[in-house]
């Protein structure tokens, strides 16, 4: 079996999530009731067979460290099996990490006590499902130098992503970030090749691009902005790998959490009778870390001559731990220890960890984060001028209440 060292990118800012992003780095916001971002990529390397992992931290670790620490605990040392941390160790410079690239380079002494055939680098920050192992067999089939993971997707959406155009022997001839004008599949205007920030490179290769692009003073230092171009121009064999082919589900489901909407679509796919991301599929488990909180409930059935108290959840994802207690639900996603109570009604909306909903209280259209208390009558995404005056809103209209937020 090849040998291969495996890096996930964990240390983003998530700048265009924030304030999800206010006191935790992006891998580590919760997503889908009772996960944070970063166990599907995790899960995919368990599905993969892949059980020697480095993840690579920057900004807000700890909330992720903690996370994965009591949540991923689960390897074997006397084989060989690990998840490890690394921030940046300035052993090659005193900077932190200044790009993708970057932390590949000021690591690249782990590299030399890995001794690895291969790298695989991926993105701790998407939600999707993916076999590495079959890009990692193509890789080594084609002969390439690198493997880049890339799904087709809208051509609208191009201004967000590094965008592949192949040549006629299959090969990747080109490749842009983020641009306005992209070049389309052929036969298929409407979509482009997308990357999907994952990355399988032959070790010699890599590491001479790595050092070269080192010395570059006006490099960023990143993957697809500097090292995957450089490549190109020196006609190095690029191949794409699509997710198609590793996506035993066939769903070919993949989202770049790249904003606060973004953000929110995902959650709400969720939800659907049939979701295109099947988070119940048991060949594919998807693990986490969960507090034990008991199981989740509904209470009171009244009728209008009792009182009219109806505790219901409806087209919803319900974690444990949440009590609905004569309230409503509908459309929405509740994290572990929600509390709604009695009369408060919640549309369409993501709620975390701990919040505690009073009576009478009507929400729409939100993101509210851990451990905020939302007075009795309040009132949330009905009214957008006064929301405005508030709380922070997203390009579509979404309202987010920042964790621990005190509503008065």
């Amino acid at each position: 079996m090849p040998r291969i060292s495996t890096f996930v990118m964990a240390g983003g800012k998530g700048e265009r999530i924030y304030p999800l992003t206010k006191d935790r780095t992006k891998p580590a916001v919760p997503f889908g009731g009772i996960y944070r971002i970063i166990d599907f990529t995790l899960s995919n390397c368990i599905n993969s067979g892949i059980r020697k992992i480095h993840v690579l931290t920057q900004y807000k670790s700890l909330s992720l460290s903690r996370h994965i620490r009591m949540g991923w605990n689960i390897f074997d040392a006397e084989l060989d099996e690990f998840i490890d941390f690394i921030p940046a160790q300035q052993w090659i410079s005193e900077q932190w990490y200044q790009g993708t690239a970057d932390c590949i380079y000021q690591n690249l002494d782990t590299v030399e006590v890995e001794n690895p055939d291969f790298i695989l680098i991926l993105a701790g920050d998407h939600i999707y499902k993916m076999d590495y192992m079959k890009m990692l067999e193509f890789h080594i089939s084609k002969g390439a130098d690198a493997t880049v993971g890339i799904i087709e997707v809208e051509k609208e959406k191009s201004p967000n992503l590094g965008v592949a155009e192949l040549g006629a022997d299959g090969r990747i001839k080109a490749f842009a970030e983020k641009p306005q004008h992209p070049i389309t599949i052929p036969g298929n205007p409407d979509h482009i090749y997308a990357s999907m920030g994952i990355y399988v490179f032959s070790r010699k290769v890599l590491e001479a691009e790595l050092k070269e692009d080192s010395g570059r003073e006006n490099s960023s230092h990143d993957f697809s902005k500097d090292i995957i171009p450089s490549m190109l121009n020196k006609r190095l064999k690029i191949y794409p790998f699509n997710l198609k082919n590793g996506d035993k589900s066939g769903t070919c489901y993949w989202r770049d959490i790249g904003n606060l909407d973004a953000y929110y679509e995902a959650n709400m796919d969720l939800i659907r009778v049939t979701p295109v991301f099947n988070m119940y599929d048991k060949d594919w488990s998807i693990r986490t870390y969960q507090e034990h909180f008991p199981p989740a409930k509904t209470v009171f059935s009244q009728s209008q001559e009792e009182g009219g108290r109806r505790g219901m959840a409806l087209d919803s994802i319900v974690s444990s731990g949440c009590i609905i207690s004569g309230g409503l639900v509908q459309r929405s996603v509740l994290s572990p220890n929600v509390r709604v109570n009695s009369f408060a009604e919640v549309y369409d909306s993501v709620i975390m960890e701990g919040v505690n909903i009073g009576r009478y209280a009507k929400i729409k259209g939100a993101i509210i984060d851990k451990d905020v208390n939302i007075p009795q009558e309040t009132v949330i995404g009905f009214d957008p001028e006064e929301d405005k005056k508030k709380y922070v809103i997203s390009d579509k209209g979404i309202v987010i209440i920042p964790k621990g937020t005190v509503i008065k």
